[in-house]
């Protein structure tokens, strides 16, 4: 039982000094030229004398923690002025983008209006209305060359008709001609004899 006793006073004992030797490292760590500002003003509220509900602080304390409270604030406004001047400047570098943006759209859809519409004798259209437009012509032309075929083979076939007719015709004029000839010789034959026969006589 009193060993439980003495080991439970001896573990009291050094929580106690640790504790109070962490308080004491949280002294040591505080400064009046380092550290935050926080940390300055813990160390003149920690180090000021007491003096009923007031505390004694040393003059050259408080105008050495004046000054470094205005040089954080001067470093804080810096920083805000640095801040704001990124800030302008990447507004306006965004806006300068949003500028370049635009006009590339614009550009872009210009791209895609030309790229989708051709002109045909100065007409603009969409590719749909000129392809199909081609296949019209397209198909007229062939509509127009297989008439002009058809035409072609009948003019053909008539003017075969008409040559084979002409020979036909030409032959018959030749028949009819010999034949005419053969006649107006005998003819001339018998009219010889006639006048050979009155000139016997």
């Amino acid at each position: 039982m009193n060993f439980f006793k003495t080991l439970s006073l001896t573990i009291l004992c050094s929580f106690c000094l640790l504790n109070s030797n962490a308080q004491d490292d949280d002294k040591d760590k505080l400064s009046l030229n380092e550290g935050t500002i926080d940390n300055q003003f813990e160390y003149l509220i920690q180090r000021s004398n007491d003096y009923q509900d007031y505390k004694v602080v040393k003059k050259t304390w408080l105008y050495t923690l004046k000054e470094h409270t205005m040089d954080s604030l001067n470093a804080v406004r810096n920083d805000l002025t640095d801040t704001k001047q990124v800030v302008e400047r990447q507004t306006k570098e965004i806006s300068d983008l949003k500028k370049n943006l635009n006009s590339t759209e614009t550009d872009l859809d210009n791209t895609i209006a030309e790229k989708d519409n051709m002109a045909l004798f100065g007409i603009p259209m969409s590719k749909g209305n000129y392809s199909m437009l081609m296949w019209i012509i397209i198909a007229v032309l062939i509509v127009l060359l297989l008439f002009f075929i058809y035409r072609f083979k009948n003019s053909n076939t008539v003017t075969k008709q008409a040559q084979l007719s002409l020979s036909e015709t030409e032959d018959e004029f030749e028949e009819h001609r010999r034949i005419a000839l053969e006649r107006e010789q005998k003819v001339r034959r018998q009219l010889q004899d006639e006048l050979n026969k009155h000139k016997n006589n």
